[in-house]
């Protein structure tokens, strides 16, 4: 996605802004836009931190799940 600061800086202009706050307000606008946008490799990064995270939260329940299980043996 491309964006026309030019266009959005003359629009801004026309609706009687200041030729400086126009600039800097398009040049913002880009900032942000570019700033948010997520690439393929963002996106398989994130889900394969998400698959550790996962991972090591079934971990953790199935080792909680043994402990539980071995003190009911016990008192029983």
């Amino acid at each position: 996605m491309t964006l026309d600061t030019l266009q959005i800086y003359e629009r801004l202009k026309g609706a009687n802004l200041d030729e400086l706050a126009a600039k800097e307000i398009a040049e913002v606008i880009k900032d942000v836009a570019e700033g948010h946008l997520a690439t393929k490799e963002d996106v398989e990064k994130i889900i394969a931190k998400a698959k550790v995270e996962i991972i090591k939260w079934v971990a953790g329940m199935l080792l909680a799940q043994a402990a539980i299980v071995a003190t009911l043996v016990k008192l029983l």
